[in-house]
């Protein structure tokens, strides 16, 4: 629980590792070997036994894969782990790819012989993404080999058991919704679709249509298992009995037939020969499922996960939990900025903001008598240059001491029983230079086109995401992440199907919460990104027009450092909503926290 900071892998071994798993890939015939960043569940964050690729090649990252081939090793990440991978991993051992320009389904395509032979675990990787593999092989005339069994935990002697947490019962007042009237709508969704039994394999799918809860994976409320939702039967949970008080086993019998997980398979099979419809949604399932089904003679449709949008078009209980959780977080982020304005920045280091900032958040929450859970994601506390890794993890090895002059940028989160936040402030360290208060502006800029947006029904983040970017292009500059990610209820703090970024395909729908974070980074000097959560709200009419237009509520509440603005780049209209956005702060979080710190809270709040 909370932020360790000891590295969760040991690149020193990566070479005797690469050499033990090549032995076994020559035994089984195989002339590459695909490592994802994921688990049967396509999850982000892994429980440690699923911690593969960081035990294989010393990245901790939360997105990537490895291609091990038998004379070299391709590590591929996105642009926000391009300078962590070339720090965590040998580069004599990794080439370092794009995972969105030149991904593994691209690379074999262009790299690999005819004859080839490409092995992967198929409970580790996507319908989608296997089918997309399996086409790119084709060219080259290369083949595809699902296994029957890891070869990276082949060779893993140590790994660590799957965990067993206790699972919680998630208060009816913070879910807005009983399980058993969610579970009688999706059976309805899979009625209507002409769906016999769809496989929720999403721990989050599982934790909002059962309001459940647990602890099996880091900063995230989930509890590991599946279901199997019918049209016509009762759902079928699986899941470990460990886990299971007896209160938790009696409100779970009412919903569902319990099962143990290693039945999935058996029972999956059995109403694949009964000849039943199966879907299964090729973003999340696991190749494994199609197989097992189709082995076992049934039949498998394309069907998204029916939790996925009711899940992220938060309902007016959850909506009023992330409004308290986001003001007792900015009471925690206010103590928090105002202790460190208080410092002299050289006698503080990245992991005792870090810690800092973890108490003010527990403080924060036992005044509220609403714990503090965890954090939502291991806290980005990055000083000077380490701010220019997008999603850098200060480690003891990493640890940076603060400096006058530099910026500082801190990204984090907490998780409460009624909401989880996401937040991102940098800080200036002294006095700022002129360009840093200009890329600051231009980034703040993009950060109040978002919150000031008007929207029709249908609009999808891709269609808006240029306006976070438009400031930053107009001077020849850009960041390389998304815009905004979803954001759950108790739940993940990157949640789907919803984004803001050049493929955000989803329409943005009345309830959903995502993040608003443009930034820039300038590599070995500073980074900067601003980040608050907003939530889509419903369509209203525009004064004189003709269309009602959906728009954001910001939930965030923590001041924008004045220091780095540069009023002179900002409208008339950008000026006040941000003057109006401080007094908001100032006027919500003012009365929730100490004398001292509502003096500070006044000046940082102050009109531009």
């Amino acid at each position: 629980m909370f932020q360790s900071f000891d590295s969760t892998a040991d690149p020193s071994q990566a070479g005797p590792r690469l050499e033990r798993l090549r032995a076994l890939m020559a035994e089984a015939g195989l002339d590459g070997l695909l490592v994802p960043h994921s688990d049967e569940h396509q999850g982000e964050y892994l429980p440690p036994g699923a911690e593969r690729l960081a035990w294989l090649t010393g990245f901790t990252g939360s997105a990537g894969a490895a291609l091990i081939l038998r004379e070299k090793a391709v590590l591929f990440v996105d642009g926000r782990y391009t300078l962590q991978a070339g720090e965590q991993t040998d580069p004599a051992l990794f080439d370092i790819e794009s995972l969105v320009d030149n991904p593994p389904r691209d690379w074999v395509k262009a790299n690999l012989s005819k004859g080839a032979r490409v092995g992967f675990d198929p409970w580790l990787h996507t319908i989608g993404d296997t089918l997309g593999l399996r086409k790119a092989l084709e060219k080259p005339g290369a083949e595809a080999v699902p296994l029957e069994r890891n070869l990276v935990d082949a060779i893993w002697e140590d790994q660590p058991a799957p965990p067993a947490e206790p699972v919680r019962i998630h208060p009816l007042n913070y879910a807005g919704e009983a399980a058993a009237d969610k579970l009688s709508r999706l059976a309805g969704k899979l009625a209507e679709d002409g769906v016999d039994h769809t496989v929720l394999t999403d721990p989050s799918s599982l934790a909002w249509a059962f309001n459940i809860r647990g602890s099996d994976v880091p900063h995230t409320p989930l509890a590991l298992g599946f279901a199997i939702l019918s049209a016509k039967d009762r759902p079928r949970l699986f899941m470990d009995p460990k886990k299971l008080s007896n209160e938790t086993e009696t409100y779970l019998r009412q919903l569902a037939e319990l099962h143990v997980p290693s039945e999935l398979e058996t029972v999956l099979a059995e109403l694949a020969r009964d000849g039943a419809k199966i879907g299964l949604d090729n973003a999340r399932a696991a190749e494994k499922l199609r197989l097992l089904v189709e082995e076992s003679g049934g039949a498998t449709v394309s069907f998204a996960d029916p939790t996925a949008l009711p899940r992220a078009m938060k309902n007016e209980a959850e909506l009023k939990g992330a409004r308290a959780a986001h003001l007792r977080d900015g009471a925690a982020l206010a103590r928090f900025l105002a202790w460190l304005d208080a410092q002299e920045p050289e006698s503080l280091d990245e992991i005792a903001v870090v810690k800092h900032l973890e108490e003010c958040r527990r403080r924060a929450g036992d005044e509220a008598q609403m714990p503090l859970r965890d954090i939502s994601f291991d806290t980005i506390s990055g000083a000077g240059p380490n701010g220019a890794i997008i999603h850098y993890r200060v480690t003891r090895k990493t640890n940076r001491k603060l400096a006058a002059g530099e910026l500082l940028l801190v990204d984090s989160g907490g998780q409460y029983e009624d909401g989880t936040t996401d937040v991102t402030r940098t800080v200036a360290l002294g006095q700022p230079t002129d360009e840093m208060r200009n890329r600051f502006t231009l980034v703040l800029k993009g950060v109040i086109a978002l919150s000031m947006l008007r929207f029709p029904a249908g609009t999808r983040g891709v269609d808006i995401d240029a306006f976070a970017r438009l400031a930053l292009w107009n001077a020849g500059l850009d960041y390389g992440h998304g815009t905004g990610h979803g954001v759950g209820s108790y739940l993940s703090v990157h949640e789907g199907p919803q984004r803001i970024a050049k493929t955000g395909t989803e329409k943005l729908r009345t309830g959903m919460i995502l993040s608003n974070e443009p930034g820039y980074y300038r590599a070995g000097h500073y980074g900067i990104r601003i980040e608050n959560l907003i939530v889509v709200t419903p369509p209203e009419p525009v004064e004189g027009g003709e269309v009602d237009m959906h728009g954001f509520e910001t939930l965030t509440l923590a001041p924008v450092d004045r220091r780095l603005i540069d009023p002179s780049l900002l409208t008339g209209e950008e000026r006040e909503w941000l003057d109006a956005y401080h007094g908001r702060v100032l006027a919500e979080v003012g009365p929730l926290v100490d004398g001292e710190t509502a003096a500070w809270l006044r000046l940082a709040t102050a009109p531009l």
